[in-house]
């Protein structure tokens, strides 16, 4: 189920917690894609708080929202690069995406194996798909005061074996957002605190979300056209025959 794009931009443009997601988790897509130079970078769900940084090197950036969550122009004061669209048929060709950003888009999809066949059809040739989702194993999963509350949250072994079986393959992963879904102040001051000690927490206060980046994987070409042609070599390449004796 998606939440209303209006809820969104509440949270994150309007919200202290939501400033907070936004700064940690934008910190962490941009150490696993530190620049996007020359390239075209789309963003599908809400991801638009996370794509600002790669507006002024990319060649072109998009920012895709499903209709059933509704859209907003973005950015401001700027020409307006977000679209509305159905949510497993992109306005985008086959194989020009070299970057992709699924946010607040995989969990919340009724239909998440058709949204993965469009995500890896998009995705070109070297380009690299990254797939933000809550994680099942921390707390903002289990709170439905942040937008990681709504949807189906995953593992890592549950959301890599989806990718894989969409052939996606996954390159790495991480998780973050270690600080607790809550706007007291306490929390609030130590957030840089519990994000830094984040990686020797226990499984109880596993990260709020889980990041996945894959890659397109492309099937050798199956059918009998090659193996036909092997079996039978062209007559021009094939060794002549022995002379016979009494033959001129």
């Amino acid at each position: 189920m998606h939440l209303d794009v209006q809820e969104f931009r509440n949270f994150y443009y309007r919200s202290t917690l939501g400033r907070a997601v936004q700064k940690t988790v934008r910190a962490q897509i941009a150490d696993v894609w530190p620049e996007a130079k020359g390239q075209t970078v789309v963003g599908f769900g809400f991801a638009v708080p996370f794509l600002r940084p790669y507006l002024s090197e990319a060649r072109r950036v998009i920012a895709l929202m499903p209709g059933p969550q509704g859209v907003i122009a973005w950015p401001q004061k700027m020409p307006n690069i977000s679209v509305l669209c159905e949510e497993t048929i992109w306005p985008i060709e086959t194989g020009h995406v070299d970057k992709l950003l699924v946010m607040h888009g995989l969990e919340a999809s009724e239909r998440p194996a058709d949204l993965l066949d469009e995500c890896w059809r998009v995705l070109g040739p070297g380009g690299s798909a990254l797939f933000v989702v809550p994680n099942r194993a921390g707390l903002w999963s289990r709170s439905d005061r942040t937008p990681f509350g709504s949807g189906r949250p995953y593992s890592q072994t549950q959301l890599e074996t989806l990718l894989k079986a969409h052939s996606f393959l996954p390159e790495r992963h991480r998780t973050t957002l270690y600080q607790p879904p809550s706007t007291r102040r306490f929390w609030r001051k130590t957030a840089g605190m519990w994000e830094r000690l984040g990686g020797n927490l226990s499984i109880i206060n596993a990260g709020g979300v889980l990041m996945v980046e894959a890659t397109k994987r492309v099937q050798a070409p199956r059918g009998p056209g090659l193996r036909a042609s092997v079996r039978k070599p062209l007559e021009a390449l094939a060794p002549k025959p022995k002379p016979v004796a009494g033959q001129v």
